[in-house]
């Protein structure tokens, strides 16, 4: 029988010993090695199996406990030890007849696994020790930031662009990262974390999609957005239809929401009429706003309209500089 050498690999951001009954099989009946001690390593030996910490080359001493025993068991680190896996490979193929090489999976990553790294590097930047800068936020310093990151991720929407999108989302995704960590440092009855930040939006998303996580029945799109808009009103317990509409919104889409909201509450509340004795600013608000009307009703985004014929002028200035 041929000797067999498993490499067993484990998702380091699992508890260690959540592995598959498989992986549990192959490590309780056979010789396990590992290049250093870990959480992996102790909870093996917790299970009752024995583990051999190696201090020289791994590549022999598989080798040899393979040939003794039949099969032998290599622990890989959190990195998934790689070059061992090559070095074994390599020499497996000029000498077929040593061992053959199995790579054994004990545990996945789960999906989000990369946001558990997110989190740790950022606790890690802005802890003592880690980057002035960060460390030196607050809320507020970092408000301008969060708005330009929206901004740019917005424009790799416009540009169809979504590998840019990618990386634009990254740069919001790290903003609320440091926001979460800073409000770590809030006095007792303030602070809070990024997990509180998780947990809310999971609650507010089972609370808001009964159809899904309930026995709800809506099953149309206009059913589904009243039952929101219903348990929204719930939730808040607000005054206005307009309460929660942020004022610092850009002109355009500031009243494209304000208009949107009135019109799904069913108020029919007169436009602004552009009075020709009114000062100059009033009069061009007052059109302004009718054209943003006129807009909604023709099912058109104002503020991206206007962004993209002002980006259009903008190309033609350059073009028009180069002659």
């Amino acid at each position: 029988m041929t000797a067999r050498i498993v490499l067993l690999v484990a998702s380091p951001r699992l508890p260690a010993g959540l592995l598959t009954a498989a992986a549990w099989d192959v490590v309780r009946g056979n010789p396990v090695l590992a290049g250093a001690e870990s959480e992996l390593t102790a909870a093996v030996r917790a299970a009752g199996a024995g583990v051999t910490v190696l201090d020289g080359p791994a590549t022999p001493a598989l080798l040899d406990a393979a040939a003794a025993h039949g099969t032998a068991v290599w622990l890989a680190g959190p990195a998934g030890d790689e070059a061992l896996a090559r070095e074994l490979g390599l020499r497996l193929a000029r000498e077929p007849g040593l061992a053959e090489l199995e790579l054994m999976y004990g545990s996945w990553d789960p999906p989000g696994a990369r946001l558990l790294d997110a989190v740790e590097v950022m606790d890690r930047l802005a802890s003592p020790g880690g980057d002035p800068w960060k460390r030196a936020q607050t809320h507020r310093s970092l408000a301008g930031y969060l708005i330009e990151e929206c901004y740019e991720a917005y424009d790799a929407i416009g540009a169809d662009d979504t590998d840019a999108l990618r990386e634009e989302l990254g740069d919001v995704l790290l903003q609320v990262l440091l926001h979460a960590r800073l409000a770590e440092e809030l006095p007792d009855g303030e602070r809070w974390d990024v997990d509180d930040v998780a947990g809310g939006l999971v609650d507010k998303m089972v609370r808001r999609n009964p159809h899904v996580f309930a026995d709800d029945r809506a099953t149309t799109l206009d059913e589904i957005t009243a039952n929101w808009e219903r348990i929204k009103r719930a939730e808040k317990a607000r005054d206005s239809v307009l309460d929660g509409i942020a004022p610092s919104l850009p002109a355009l889409a500031l009243a494209a929401k304000i208009l949107d909201r009135a019109g799904r509450a069913g108020l029919a509340v007169p436009l602004p009429v552009a009075d020709p004795r009114a000062d100059p600013a009033g009069r061009l608000g007052a059109e302004l706003l009718a054209r943003v009307a006129a807009a909604r009703e023709a099912d058109l985004d104002p503020e991206a309209a206007l962004r993209r014929a002002a980006l259009a002028y903008a190309d033609a200035v350059r073009a028009a500089e180069r002659t």
